[in-house]
């Protein structure tokens, strides 16, 4: 019984590995592994002058977490795990509530960390649930897509963006960490079919509330960063508001064409840029690697987000591909937002460069929603009612 029982695990393994190997997203897998191989190199040569052997390890075996869930999610129905999205928000919220009780700073002034003693990293809890924000969404809008436009969808769907922004700015006060939930929104409903009309309004609404926001809602030192980008008279020295800045710009303007070698980087090995493994890793690739260096990753990053986008596009489903397109705009969004600040065109609000930077919870977040992704490609769903995002053209 015993070896009849282990012939069929092992039979039933191989069937599951064939399967995966002819219809997952193997490309979209090479791609993410690739990156994050990457980055164990890039983050072993920045943390090097404080000792690089955690930092590897971690990294390491976030590397191998996500791969293992990479492949899970593949074979995951993720309509089944959609049909649940009450229970998803529910979960989402509490998780990220737990930062009020055991939430830690990471260094900053925002509790966006949950820091155990008995873990040896730490969890963000926003993180991985832009995932579940993503699917709600569009389990959501999938349902009431004949009438997307309506008041009441739109009502649904900003309660749901309301209720994870507000819980994420009521425990940890991270602006940085709400911001994808609304560019994932906005992205969503726009592909979704959403009347352009409602977002001219949402814009001449956010205009005029503005003023408001700005005095009653924005700590000094974030109304300091972004006031910078516009006053050059600001902080001229550098020694405030705009040290980060000065110190990544010096780091990109010093490595050149082809940046001055791994391990070699003059402030980076110094520790002479302000989060040089996390936020900001891209000026410490230009250091090091140079300009051909930061193009190299953001190709590489630009492959993932447009395979992403290529199989939303090619599915079938309304609500596969508003995910897929979803997870493209969540990295898209970090992407723009963390390089735009390394190089001084954004403020700094602490969006870390996916699959890049330091942190495990970033990099087993992306490799689960790659595997989404991967998943959707394996069993695509033909809708033909899904017409918001591909219309008729036989109608035209």
């Amino acid at each position: 019984m015993r070896r009849f029982s282990l012939h069929r695990f092992v039979s039933v393994i191989a069937t599951a590995a064939g399967e995966f190997w002819q219809r997952a997203d193997l490309l979209l897998l090479g791609l993410c592994t690739v990156a994050a191989i990457f980055s164990i190199v890039i983050v072993s040569s920045t943390t090097a002058y404080m000792g690089a052997q955690h930092f590897i390890i971690i990294q390491s075996v976030a590397l191998l977490i996500g791969i293992v869930l990479y492949i899970v999610f593949t074979f995951l129905d993720i309509d089944i795990i959609a049909e649940r999205r009450e229970i998803l928000l529910v979960f989402s919220l509490l998780f990220i509530a737990t930062l009020r009780f055991w939430g830690a700073s990471g260094g900053t002034v925002n509790r966006s960390w949950l820091s155990f003693s008995w873990l040896p990293f730490s969890i963000q809890p926003a993180e991985i649930c832009k995932i579940t924000f993503i699917i709600i969404l569009a389990k959501t809008m999938s349902i009431y897509r004949n009438k997307i436009s309506s008041i009441l969808t739109l009502a649904q769907m900003l309660v749901i963006l309301a209720l994870l922004v507000a819980t994420i700015l009521a425990v940890s006060g991270d602006t940085g960490v709400a911001l994808p939930y609304v560019f994932i929104f906005v992205v969503m409903a726009y592909v979704g079919g959403v009347n352009i009309g409602w977002f001219a309004l949402a814009a001449g609404g956010a205009i005029a509330a503005f003023p408001i926001i700005w005095s009653e809602f924005l700590r000094d030192d974030q109304k300091n960063r972004i006031l910078m980008l516009f006053d050059p008279t600001m902080d001229p020295d550098g020694g405030g508001v705009r040290f980060d800045t000065v110190r990544s710009l010096i780091s990109l303007r010093g490595g050149g064409m082809t940046g001055q070698g791994l391990y070699n980087g003059a402030q980076t090995q110094s520790g002479g840029i302000a989060a040089q493994h996390t936020d900001f890793v891209f000026s410490a690739i230009g250091e090091e690697l140079g300009l051909l260096g930061c193009l190299a990753v953001l190709l590489l990053l630009l492959f993932i987000i447009i395979r992403c986008i290529y199989v939303g596009v090619k599915s079938g489903n309304y609500m596969n591909r508003l995910i897929c397109i979803g997870i493209a705009g969540m990295l898209t969004f970090q992407v723009a937002v963390n390089v735009g600040m390394c190089i001084g065109v954004l403020p700094v609000i602490g969006l870390t460069l996916p699959f890049i930077s330091y942190g495990g919870s970033s990099i087993v977040t992306m490799f689960a929603a790659m595997g989404i992704v991967s998943g959707i490609r394996m069993r695509p769903a033909p809708d033909s009612t899904a017409r918001y995002i591909r219309p008729n053209l036989g109608m035209i």
